[in-house]
């Protein structure tokens, strides 16, 4: 691959992942001028820690941008074409009786098939749910307004901000579990289920170390 091809593909990327030059300036320690360098070719003086920061944020194999002719992506590497992204949601809510996302946060690469209005990331805040999922993780949730007795899903109940919890029920009641035993279960009864909403299924965790 020569210097034409990696700096397109460096450009490429960014703009895939809906990063902006400061996102990836900030991420590898540089200043927007020099990443603006090297998406026009000045790549040939990069250091190796730059460059492993580089594909980090980029979510490319080392060698890619390196420059190896033969590139080996390493395990369950999703291919470029593959991706897509979606807003990280700080936070969901009921105000005025219609559910609204606040706080985008962000965005977060994801497999193509979840990219459409359907999903959402949103951050958890809390360890009520810890350990399966901890403070700062990321769920991605599928929109729906009901889910099967055992699932985990976001809900909101009354005017509390959206929260992630197992939920079970029958047909005069639901109750929403936390993991931490220090939290205990939330049973409602009666007409007190309406206060209740589901805001859609949780589908997988993201956890970065």
């Amino acid at each position: 691959m020569n210097s034409k091809d990696i700096r397109n593909l460096i450009k490429n990327r960014r703009r895939e992942l809906g990063l902006t030059m400061l996102d990836v300036a900030k991420y590898t320690g540089v200043s927007e001028a020099t990443v603006s360098r090297w998406e026009s070719g000045s790549i040939a003086n990069m250091k190796r820690d730059k460059i492993s920061l580089l594909a980090d944020v980029l979510r490319l194999p080392l060698s890619a941008i390196m420059g190896s002719e033969e590139v080996q992506l390493p395990p369950n590497t999703i291919p470029i074409g593959s991706l897509g992204t979606l807003p990280v949601i700080g936070n969901v809510s009921a105000g005025n009786g219609a559910l609204a996302y606040d706080d985008v946060l962000g965005y977060e690469t994801v497999d193509k098939r979840y990219s459409n209005g359907d999903y959402f990331y949103l951050r958890v805040v809390g360890d009520s749910m810890s350990p399966k999922i901890e403070n700062d993780d990321l769920v991605l949730v599928h929109k729906q307004s009901s889910v099967d007795s055992g699932n985990y899903a976001v809900v909101v109940v009354d005017d509390e901000n959206g929260c992630v919890k197992k939920v079970k029920y029958d047909s005069d009641w639901i109750e929403l579990h936390s993991i931490n035993p220090y939290y205990p279960v939330r049973r409602f009864e009666g007409e007190d289920v309406l206060k209740i909403r589901v805001v859609g299924k949780v589908i997988e965790v993201k956890r970065k170390l």
